[in-house]
């Protein structure tokens, strides 16, 4: 008979994405682990794999709640253009927070620390990526159909140089001790909307 789980695994795995999160792969022992989830290694194993996997599922679990929020914000009906720029500010405005500066955005930590060596953890981000673009583009196509943006612009590139942008703001906002250099650059992009 199949013993019962004596402890949420939905928990357990906020717990590991937090953990992942403030430290980074590299920095999570597995006694990190076990400790911050409060269960045993051999039932990490049994639920969520190795410690790359745990870190995976975690990062899956962040791009999950994170997603349906951009949607929401870029997918309103009415003017499609002061939703791209209220998105792109609340990514500046997160940035330069101290909590932003402190842990920064899981996936913008995961490019940086394995995209470069990690082909499951790049392909992740890459989805992440393509994902908000998409959006940002879809909403840059609407405000172009509605006349707010002009006819000789390229809603592609622009929504490409947007993603660029957000993700430069949470690696600088993460680094830098000076809130304005963020909130400056923000307002510095959003006139190419213009």
């Amino acid at each position: 008979m199949a013993r019962t789980k004596e402890f949420d695994p939905d928990a357990a795995l906020q717990s590991a994405l937090e953990l992942f999160w403030r430290r980074g792969y590299e920095a999570t022992s597995m006694a990190d682990l076990v400790e911050a989830l409060g269960i045993g290694r051999a039932s990490i194993y049994a639920t969520f794999g190795n410690k790359h996997e745990l870190y995976m599922k975690a990062l899956d679990r962040y791009a999950q709640f994170q997603n349906p929020r951009l949607l929401a914000e870029l997918s309103q009906p009415g003017p499609a253009l002061p939703a791209v720029r209220a998105v792109v500010r609340r990514f500046g405005s997160e940035s330069a927070s101290e909590d932003a500066r402190l842990n920064g955005c899981f996936i913008t930590n995961t490019a940086a620390e394995l995209g470069p060596h990690d082909e499951a953890a790049a392909r992740c981000v890459e989805r992440s990526w393509e994902h908000i673009e998409t959006l940002l583009h879809s909403a840059l196509v609407r405000a172009q159909a509605q006349g707010e943006l002009p006819e000789d612009r390229d809603p592609l590139a622009i929504a490409r140089m947007l993603l660029t942008l957000m993700q430069g703001l949470r690696v600088v906002g993460k680094a830098s001790q000076d809130p304005a250099r963020v909130r400056d650059a923000t307002e510095q992009a959003l006139i190419l909307l213009d």
